[in-house]
């Protein structure tokens, strides 16, 4: 059950959009255990940041992971992202940004998960 979401400095088309979401849900396969068939994404466009002080094309991409402790395939996955936005937004290699978050306890439909 991961959730990424991704906020670039740059505009986004409709058909760089679908790309990025695409190309980000075969990518998460690369962690241990998951699939698009339960990603939950999201992209936002235009988002004012400023690296080194500076506006320049930038991506942010947050990945929470519900029991990848170990962080099994994060590596390859953060590799993969990289190339992705570049080939997609033409945002350089040094201008991306991927956090991993660990999920201790997750919730959906109604339905309550806990790695405990």
């Amino acid at each position: 059950m991961p959730f990424l979401m991704s906020k670039v400095s740059v505009p986004i088309s409709a058909a760089q959009e679908i790309s990025l979401k695409s190309r980000l849900g075969r990518a998460i396969e690369l962690i241990a255990g998951l699939s698009e068939r339960y990603l939950l994404a999201g992209v936002e466009g235009n988002c004012r940041m400023y690296l080194r002080g500076e506006a320049q094309p930038t991506a942010y991409v947050e990945v929470s992971v519900f029991g990848n402790e170990a962080h099994v395939g994060c590596e390859e996955f953060a590799a993969a992202v990289t190339k992705i936005f570049g080939d997609v937004l033409n945002i350089p290699p040094q201008n991306v940004y991927v956090k991993f978050s660990d999920i201790a306890a997750w919730s959906v439909g109604g339905n309550f998960f806990d790695r405990r």
